[in-house]
């Protein structure tokens, strides 16, 4: 095989796990300083990823399908952001338990890992929510964007614990799909056509993620001056998307794809 062809085919999967694993290692070994700074960075990312979204699905006449595929297109900036510039998502790192199966890191390292980047996600999102707040974004397309922020709360809010649940599973099976194509890739344009469709198709299909959400709802909860907004069904949707998260990037992705290609290495 000609030497430019291996050096810029994709990593083929059983590759690709072996740097999943390698990189739930590092992520592992990293100070807690820079797991947080990361972590907010990574808030901020979503974030501008979810409000670009919400933009581009006010006023939309494209019609059902195509309004929500542009909106996923758009969603895809925060994990762009993520991956290519740097940062730690707590979705994402669920891909750690990858490195925690193989014996390499300790379920302490784990823990560590996404108490730090959930904690670090959410600070990054309520900071941007208020900045976003501040900005006066709700005034665009004559108030407009505030109307979608506020019904987009709402329909959130309202979901079954059920529903939030398994649509949290089904998000983060995509994102750290999207994640694990990253790493067969070569480069940076490799990496955001691997984050694109997966991406694109967990935000058309209506999938849940629960850092976006710590975005969504602290933006409409600071539009919402009649105070209509279902408090305690974002709580609700919070606790069982996260989990749902979890529950997807975990067993879905990293469980599947360790018993496929490491377990006989590693036993």
């Amino acid at each position: 095989m000609d030497q430019n062809q291996i050096l810029t085919d994709a990593y083929p999967p059983r590759e690709i796990a072996h740097r999943v694993e390698e990189l739930g290692v590092n992520k592992a070994k990293l100070s807690a300083l820079s797991v947080l700074v990361l972590a907010i960075l990574a808030g901020a990312f979503i974030s501008m990823g979810a409000a670009f979204y919400m933009l581009v699905s006010t006023g939309s006449t494209a019609g059902f399908g195509l309004t929500r595929l542009a909106g996923g297109v758009s969603f895809s900036l925060g994990l762009i952001l993520v991956v290519v510039a740097g940062a730690e998502l707590f979705t994402g790192n669920n891909l750690i338990a990858m490195a925690w199966a193989s014996g390499r890191i300790g379920i302490r390292d784990v823990l560590r890992n996404w108490i730090l980047s959930y904690s670090g996600n959410v600070i990054g999102c309520l900071i941007s929510a208020l900045l976003v707040y501040w900005a006066e974004l709700g005034s665009l397309s004559q108030g407009g964007f505030a109307e979608t922020a506020l019904k987009l709360a709402e329909s959130k809010a309202t979901l079954s614990p059920l529903a939030a649940f398994c649509r949290g599973i089904l998000c983060n099976a995509l994102v750290c799909l999207a994640v694990w194509l990253t790493q067969g890739g070569r480069s940076v344009t490799d990496k955001i056509l691997s984050i694109l469709f997966p991406v694109s198709a967990f935000v058309a299909l209506g999938l849940e993620h629960s850092i976006a959400n710590w975005f969504f709802f602290p933006y409409a909860l600071l539009l919402d001056s009649g105070n209509t907004l279902n408090a305690p069904g974002m709580v609700n949707n919070l606790f069982f998307v996260t989990l749902g998260n979890i529950i997807g990037g975990t067993l879905l992705v990293s469980a599947v794809y360790w018993l496929a290609y490491l377990r006989a290495e590693r036993s």
